[in-house]
């Protein structure tokens, strides 16, 4: 199982009492990010393409901590940026932690191994590094030679201290799904808890403009490296978002189920677009024009098939129907039936 039973639980009660009180749009995941300013310098990133007064810029522990309270979703991720650049972290994460919110704190793992001994073994925290592919892949990915095996070592130093450890990685259109496949079996193979798959963001501001997928290409490329999956296989994420990855699927998207805090505010809509921000949690989730975003209703939005959209509209299909919940149920425990 990817994720535990207590993590499955809590977001489970939470998402069905939001559906008894008939709540429409609620929260899954805070995306929290303290800060832009990274230690790499990625192709397809378009954080870190700010000026430096707003690369200079963070968060304050406080700030973040009132986000989470203000919120209110079961789970945090926090992306950046580098995260672990942050001077206050750790503390951030502690005051997370003792909310017993179940942190996923992302990094690309360069700092990771000297920073362990400030972060405590937690079932509520999770490092989640980000790992494009094999070595040749992810090292080109990240701009920079030598980076996967800086991660890998991390990621063992890490498991031997008792983190729960995640990977998450982005694939582009030049992807090529046997090494995709194999880059699984080496994850799996260091012992993480979970795989978090995604197509690449469409960052506007990303220098490299050239290999973000198309919905089509999406669903092409996911088909071939998701099929006949093996069973040693775990990802930490909804089984149903895997197949409307793959094409088998059809979902709107649902961005206020991930809303983005950063050192500008809750962003309008989500993590990829900025058409704004508020001031409030409240002010974002009754004065933005939900109805405008998304494919079909939004030209943005036309190609994007990333989790930070679909991974809640996937949940609630599984909350919402008793045929969801059913599929969701035999695809996790059948793997034939994937």
């Amino acid at each position: 199982m990817a994720v535990p039973v207590s993590q499955m639980y809590t977001v489970s009660k939470y998402v069905l009492a939001q559906k008894l009180r008939g709540v429409k749009r609620y929260p899954l995941v805070l995306m929290l990010e303290p800060l832009f300013r990274c230690n790499l310098a990625c192709a397809g990133c378009g954080k870190i393409q700010y000026p430096d007064h707003v690369l200079d810029k963070r968060l304050t522990p406080a700030q973040c901590w009132a986000a989470a309270d203000e919120c209110a979703a079961p789970i945090i991720s926090i992306p950046g940026g580098e995260p672990l650049i942050h001077p206050e972290m750790a503390e951030i994460v502690r005051g997370l932690v003792a909310r017993q919110k179940y942190v996923y704190l992302c990094t690309n793992a360069i700092l990771m191994e000297r920073k362990l001994d400030e972060y405590p073994a937690s079932k509520f925290l999770t490092f989640s590094v980000h790992m494009d592919g094999l070595r040749d892949e992810h090292d080109l990915a990240v701009c920079r030679d030598g980076v996967y095996d800086v991660a890998v070592k991390a990621i063992k130093a890490a498991l031997k201290r008792g983190h729960r450890v995640t990977t998450n990685t982005t694939l582009f259109d030049d992807a090529n799904p046997e090494r995709v496949r194999k880059f699984f079996d080496e994850m799996m193979g260091l012992g993480v808890e979970g795989m978090m798959i995604s197509p690449g963001y469409s960052y506007q501001k990303a220098p490299d403009q050239q290999h973000f997928l198309k919905r089509s290409r999406t669903t092409e490329l996911f088909s071939k490296i998701l099929s006949n999956r093996k069973r040693g296989w775990q990802f930490n994420q909804s089984p149903l978002f895997l197949e409307f990855l793959m094409g088998k699927r059809e979902y709107q998207c649902t961005p206020w189920g991930n809303p983005t805090y950063n050192v500008f505010g809750w962003q309008r809509p989500c993590y990829l677009l900025q058409e704004g921000y508020a001031s409030s949690f409240q002010e974002l989730m009754e004065k933005t024009e939900w109805d405008s975003y998304g494919t079909g209703r939004n030209e943005k939005c036309a190609d994007c098939m990333v989790h930070c959209g679909y991974e809640a509209s996937a949940v609630e299909d599984t909350f919402g129907s008793l045929s969801g919940f059913a599929k969701t149920v035999k695809i996790t425990l059948l793997p034939s039936a994937r």
